[in-house]
């Protein structure tokens, strides 16, 4: 090292010695001080950057080097004391100081960032329209084709439109009521011209859609929503998704895992209840079913429960058992909760377009269906089977899913679902 030649090298001699070691102390103290003035001053706010002097660094590297030799017990101690609480060391408090300003840092980002991009009052419906692209395109591309291909109306134009709607999973006992009320409409309105086809079509799926009670009635009495659904349509995400907008307004909710022979699935509704903060009430694995509805419901009374919502098997493929396993379950909720609304909805995928209407058909033998909730419009052109499900089977449309979120199942508003449906049309003839 240069500075410990200079000081104890062959050429220096004794006196040069003792006065650069004098020297050298006096740096020190003077150094010390100033560190210790500067920690009393603000030690919260020491920043490294601060001591460093580009243009001085010789003169740094000597105190340094000082330090090492002469005080270095002295020095690192004060070293640590000035740093270690900003690097090192957190107490309590200062933990809680940090989340509350980890806290509102983020709530500052939120609030900024919904300045810079503010989000869309209805949020849900610019996704559903999204969400409704291909399905949109399914229904109105055949559409637009056949009623450019005629320009005056004639029989051969209404069987090309049913083709067209057929093709675009309405199906075709909804199709042929869909066609004889356009017949009825032309006539009456004394309509020639193809073109004007469109708005009388648009008018009368909207019409379809608004068929039936869409709502669940939770407010006038405690209610137990009873979940089935086959296999894979995603039953249980559902169901926590469910609890999620049950929450949010204010409701108190509990699950039942009553899915006890599907692997998995209790602890998979155990994940979603934690997401959505609902508690579960649970037994093994291959458990009676019906002893989880009720000790389900005694927790549901006892801890004063606004919505109970139960998960159910999916084994279609055995019905027998399962609508015996139904009316178990049923028995249960009706003597040992006569006073709680009953709620039975069919979980569907919309994208298993027709044989979504096969599913319905055969719950409908197993269970008296009260309402429908659609899963996975988002992304899939078949989500027309909406229109035949509400009208064929008069069984409501009470809830839809268009995203993997838990904030994407919403109630179904027929006239915000037409609207969305048709929303480039809309905007055509504004």
């Amino acid at each position: 090292m240069g500075l410990f030649k200079k000081w104890f090298g062959k050429e220096k001699n004794q006196n040069e010695e003792m006065n650069e070691f004098q020297h050298s102390e006096e740096q020190n103290e003077a150094s010390i001080e100033e560190v210790l003035e500067t920690e009393d001053e603000n030690t919260e706010s020491a920043n490294p950057e601060d001591f460093q002097d580009t243009d001085e660094e010789e003169e740094e590297a000597v105190k340094a080097d000082d330090f090492e030799n002469n005080e270095e017990n002295l020095v690192s101690e004060d070293i640590d004391i000035d740093y270690a609480p900003e690097t090192d060391y957190v107490s309590e408090s200062d933990e809680g100081i940090s989340e509350e300003i980890d806290q509102e840092t983020n709530e500052e980002g939120i609030e900024e960032t919904t300045e810079e991009n503010p989000k869309p009052k209805v949020g849900f419906f610019a996704k559903l329209v999204k969400g409704l692209t291909k399905t949109r395109s399914n229904i109105m591309d055949g559409i637009d084709q056949v009623l450019k291909s005629f320009k005056k109306i004639d029989e051969e134009l209404f069987e090309e439109l049913e083709e067209a709607l057929i093709m675009a999973d309405i199906g075709v006992e909804t199709t042929l009521k869909i066609i004889n009320e356009l017949r009825v409409k032309v006539k009456e309105q004394k309509i020639t011209e193809a073109s004007e086809l469109k708005r009388l079509l648009i008018d009368e799926i909207s019409t379809l859609l608004e068929q039936g009670d869409h709502e669940i009635h939770i407010d006038e009495s405690p209610t137990v929503i009873l979940v089935i659904g086959v296999n894979g349509v995603g039953k249980t995400t559902t169901i926590g998704k469910l609890a999620h907008h049950m929450k949010q307004q204010n409701k108190k909710v509990l699950l039942a895992a009553a899915d006890t022979f599907r692997a998995a699935a209790i602890d998979q509704l155990e994940v979603w209840g934690n997401r959505a903060g609902v508690d579960v009430i649970r037994h093994q694995e291959n458990s009676d079913p019906a002893a989880v509805i009720f000790d389900a419901v005694q927790a549901a009374k006892s801890r004063k429960i606004d919505v109970l919502i139960c998960d159910t098997a999916g084994r279609l493929h055995n019905k027998k058992n399962l609508m015996e396993e139904l009316r178990k379950i049923f028995r249960v909720i009706s003597r040992e909760y006569p006073e709680a609304r009953k709620e039975v909805l069919l979980v569907l995928d919309a994208t298993t377009g027709q044989n979504a209407l096969q599913q319905v058909k055969l719950f409908k033998e197993v269970a008296d269906i009260t309402g429908i909730i659609l899963t996975k419009l988002d992304g899939t052109a078949k989500g027309g089977i909406i229109i035949p499900i509400n009208s064929e089977m008069n069984i409501p449309v009470k809830y839809i899913g268009v995203g993997e979120g838990i904030d994407d199942l919403q109630p179904f508003n027929p006239k915000e679902f037409a609207n969305a449906l048709f929303a480039e049309e809309n905007n055509d003839s504004l």
